[in-house]
């Protein structure tokens, strides 16, 4: 778009916006502010959104011009602390962002408009990820409960950045021609009212889906002609203004409105361990785009034109050092995979064309040894091309679902390559370091897109049997008639529990692993004696993670005049930290949830002690516990007496990463199951 048609648009669209602004009468504002309530009515919540709309016009290109207008009612002091400064997030490689208008209608009938010296714009808080995002801010500065805040926000762009040439091209989004987005109608804070319209070109074919919820909607064609006639009915009545339709843009014959509203928005009521909100709260999806193959495709064409994985001689140099008399295809995946999740730091610090759906050239993420998740997907794509693999890259959302409208729902970029069988296989270099895996599963049940040729549609990947990611503990101990304690186990783990067990020792200084051992046994009795300890090194990924410990803790049972009582190590388990049971932090309290839920991974947790008692007590109580069988959890537990020897085994099973929240009756009994195993005691009398 040329620069004087740019030039006179900004000025249309500012003269539109303004006579939008001040059409709109305070009186009016203040009679929406007056009916919104007061604190009282939203005993919960800071501040209240009066209205809350939203305006998009798009052109043939894709390029989007968007109007936010919001008013919100300040309900107490920390609502106002909250909003006496209000920022707007934009990216300037792909959008632009301008604040048209801000005001305060103070509780006693005036109205302040905030001078442009107080709108800010400058460099975003940044971490890891640092490719120049900005704030633009408004500072309003002391606000009153009662008070209220007007913004008008005009925006132009989309949300990925794929660069060109042009003041106005740069805007346009990558799949040039096609529009999408993704409008949450949840909020945290309550919405008396919030709107969303947007104006397309009749010739591009829209569809959309509203999830989770129902929305009022409408599609408007606008009049062909604008002819009138006028009726004497009475003929000393004035003929009405034609009708217009309400909507911030001028819209012509050339284009369709939609729109969907709600109303009397609650605040969302998370719970603890749910899924996504987005997958559970209602949400707007919308694109012009034909379906997911369309995507694929073209996320195939974009990467392969623009050279994103060219094979350098320096690569391949790099790929023959590490494929050096390694023969088998698994195996040359896997260190290549393993080489660009250690090797690849993730850091975001690389500017320039392609920080979109475009991946940075693998010379470039070679060269600079850092990278977002893109670049390490990239990186892997080139190395495994240089070993004579077909790779591509794929796209996947990490923590919530895709759905079937194809609106850009990604968060993530992975790779995938074929093998000689025809089969491909998912791989993900930024989730892997210190993971003996090739590919999460902690990425289990999620959507994700291949950029390959022929095109895809969307899949999904599968659940990992719990059984690859068991969690065991195993030892022997003997009890000693004045309550001592000795014994030894050994612990080992395997898939993701693997992971996590490794990264308790991973982030921490090599010289502090010895000290891992008794400052866990030191939270059951500061007289723990760690005898011996073996830990397997972890930064060894060829054999799955394996602790051992040779222990002696005093006066470990609590002895009365006649009873002895204890529960025994292992079934008390002195691993309760996140990073080994991570499920014991659920709050089982909770007897039923609205919402689905998840765990980091499916998992087995498999606990066989046995314990030498004294030959000369007598058991009293040795507890007992109930059998859980389902398709989500299932729990085993039983001690067993063979002369004076106390077994014990018990067995925990998560199926699954994601549940639905009729699983969590199931789940929640299999948890408590093992919660009673940790805390029920052994009774011996003497």
């Amino acid at each position: 778009m040329k620069k004087p048609l740019y030039s006179a648009l900004i000025i249309i669209f500012t003269f539109l916006v303004t006579s939008f602004v001040f059409a709109q009468k305070d009186d009016s504002n203040f009679q929406h502010i007056k009916l919104a309530g007061e604190a009282e009515k939203y005993p919960k919540s800071e501040v209240v959104v009066v209205y809350d709309s939203t305006s998009v016009d798009v052109m043939e290109t894709g390029l989007s011009y968007v109007i936010i207008h919001r008013l919100t009612k300040i309900l107490t002091d920390a609502g106002g602390a909250q909003n006496r400064l209000v920022t707007f997030n934009y990216d300037p490689l792909s959008a632009d962002v301008e604040i048209k208008l801000a005001k305060i209608y103070r509780s006693d009938g005036k109205v302040e408009v905030i001078d442009t010296e107080h709108f800010y714009d400058y460099p975003a808080p940044a971490r890891a990820i640092y490719w120049g995002a900005r704030e633009k801010a408004v500072e309003f500065g002391r606000l009153e409960p009662g008070d209220a805040i007007e913004t008008i926000i005009f925006r132009k762009g989309f949300t990925y950045a794929l660069l060109k040439d042009g003041d106005e091209d740069k805007f346009i989004p990558p799949m040039k021609g096609h529009f999408y987005d993704i409008v949450e109608f949840w909020s945290d804070v309550p919405i008396l009212e919030k709107v969303y319209s947007v104006a397309l070109p009749k010739d591009k074919s829209l569809q959309y889906e509203v999830y989770n919820g129902e929305l009022t909607s409408f599609i408007h064609f606008f009049p062909q002609q604008d002819n009138q006639e006028t009726v004497l009915i009475n003929p000393y009545a004035e003929q009405d203004d034609k009708f217009e339709f309400r909507h911030t843009f001028p819209i012509t014959a050339d284009k369709i409105l939609y729109s969907w509203s709600k109303k009397n928005i609650e605040p969302f009521s998370s719970e603890p361990n749910m899924v996504a909100h987005s997958d559970v709260a209602t949400k707007l999806l919308l694109s012009t785009s034909p379906d997911w193959y369309a995507k694929s495709i073209w996320f195939n064409k974009v990467n392969e034109d623009f050279g994103s994985f060219n094979v350098t001689p320096e690569v391949q140099k790099k790929v023959d050092e590490l494929l050096e008399g390694v023969t088998n295809e698994m195996e040359k995946i896997s260190i290549l995979t393993h080489w660009a999740a250690e090797e690849i730091r993730y850091s975001g610090i690389s500017m320039g064309e392609g920080e979109g759906y475009t991946l940075h050239p693998g010379e470039m993420t070679f060269r600079d040894r850092c990278g977002v998740c893109k670049d390490k997907a990239g990186m892997l794509i080139t190395l495994l091309r240089a070993a004579g693999f077909e790779s591509y890259p794929a796209m996947t959302m990490a923590g919530s679902r895709i759905d079937k409208i194809p609106a850009d729902q990604f968060n993530h970029s992975v790779t995938i390559a074929k093998l000689s069988g025809g089969e491909w296989i998912l791989l993900d270099p930024t989730w892997v370091p210190g993971v003996r895996e090739l590919w999460s599963s902690a990425e289990q049940q999620q959507q994700y897109l291949m950029g390959i040729p022929g095109g895809a549609d969307l899949m999904t990947t599968p659940v990992s049997p719990a059984e690859n990611h068991f969690w065991k503990l195993k030892g022997t101990s003997r009890l000693k008639e004045n309550g001592t304690l000795e014994g030894e186990f050994t612990l080992e783990a395997e898939g993701q529990s693997d992971a996590m067990v490794r990264r308790s020792f991973a982030r921490g200084f090599k010289s502090a692993w010895e000290e891992f051992i008794p400052s866990t046994f030191a939270r059951i009795s500061l007289q723990t004696e760690i005898i011996e300890q073996s830990i397997q090194d972890p930064s060894d990924l060829s054999k799955p993670m394996s602790i051992y410990v040779k222990y002696r803790i005093p006066n470990y049972a609590f002895i009365t005049d006649d009873k002895i009582i204890f529960i025994p190590l292992l079934a008390s388990n002195p691993f309760r930290d996140g990073s080994n049971s991570g499920e014991l932090s659920m709050d089982a309290s909770m007897t039923e949830r609205m919402y689905g839920f998840r765990t980091r991974c499916s998992k087995l947790v498999k606990v066989e002690e046995s314990i030498d008692l004294p030959y000369f007590v007598q058991i009293l109580n040795i507890p007992t516990f109930n059998k859980i069988e389902g398709s989500s959890a299932n729990f085993s537990g039983e001690y067993s007496l063979v002369g004076n020897r106390l077994i014990l085994k018990a067995t925990h099973t998560m199926e699954k990463r994601i549940y639905e929240a009729n699983d969590w009756s199931e789940f929640r009994s299999a948890l408590l199951e093992r919660i009673n195993l940790m805390n029920s005691p052994i009774i011996l009398a003497k």
